[in-house]
């Protein structure tokens, strides 16, 4: 397994509330920052600053990427990239190499729709089934949700995918959730950043607003913060995480121990 080169070369800096402290890894530069100092950088972002996005790349995340260069600008594009990964964070520092500090998707969602997010609001919304998002605004007391679901595929069909982008387009919000999948999900917001047409502030974070519309439930506080999130969410869908967790993941460990082999090298 080769080892992998990393630099900072985003075309879309992050330039709001000042330079954003960074640490390598795994050939992404991750912002260094607290949960509380992401929420209060994206709270002060203007309204009607030009779209830009946030991604939190986890393990499976980063073994596509490694397995995909090609989808390399999707992350390096993004306003921020924040590390959702307890188990890469600490294997890491067992390696011998820097970690950022960790900031989860599913806990950046929450405290942006709970917190930060008015009642009266307006909130845009690309992926989930109807009545997902209606028990959303119900639970959250939301109410101007624009919302579209692209069929399954979409990113295949042009016209479906411009039909997508043209949504978010048409759609403007403070912030934009782009629950799709990955790296679906990254794919439109590059897409509708580099077409500079769009507002606000997308944020990549696949199933996260499940849990707020209590469709899914989160593992235990002291799970999370044991590092293993992951193992409630098997046992909750073995047959649609297996792969990801048992097959996927486990190849983070043997790239992190390859970085930390390349970097003793290099020292």
């Amino acid at each position: 397994m080769t080892a992998i080169s990393f630099r900072s070369d985003s075309a879309l800096p992050y330039d709001e509330g000042g330079a954003v402290p960074t640490v390598p890894l795994l050939g992404l530069d991750f912002a260094n920052l607290s949960l509380d100092t992401v929420l209060g950088r994206l709270a002060a972002r203007a309204p009607g600053a030009p779209f830009g996005y946030v991604v939190t790349p986890n393990s499976d995340h980063l073994v596509r990427l490694y397995r995909r260069p090609d989808l390399r600008p999707l992350y390096t594009d993004a306003l921020l990239r924040l590390l959702d990964s307890w188990v890469v964070a600490r294997t890491a520092r067992a390696v011998g190499l820097p970690a950022p500090a960790v900031v989860p998707g599913s806990d950046l969602t929450a405290h942006v729709v709970q917190e930060v997010i008015q009642p009266g609001e307006k909130m845009t919304i690309l992926g989930m089934e109807a009545e997902v998002v209606a028990a959303l605004s119900r639970r959250c007391g939301l109410r101007h949700v624009a919302h579209h679901n692209p069929p399954m595929g979409f990113e295949h069909d042009p016209a479906e995918m411009q039909r997508a982008i043209r949504f978010i387009e048409e759609n403007p919000a403070r912030f934009i959730f782009l629950a799709v999948g990955s790296p679906r999900q990254c794919q439109v917001a590059n897409a509708v950043a580099r077409r500079g047409r769009a507002q606000g502030t997308g944020l990549c974070i696949g199933a996260s607003l499940l849990f707020l519309s209590g469709h899914e439930q989160r593992a235990p506080r002291l799970v999370q913060q044991a590092g293993m999130e992951w193992v409630w969410r098997l046992a909750q869908g073995p047959r649609r995480l297996a792969r990801r967790y048992l097959v996927d993941s486990p190849a983070a460990l043997r790239l992190l121990l390859e970085e930390a082999r390349a970097r003793r090298l290099q020292r």
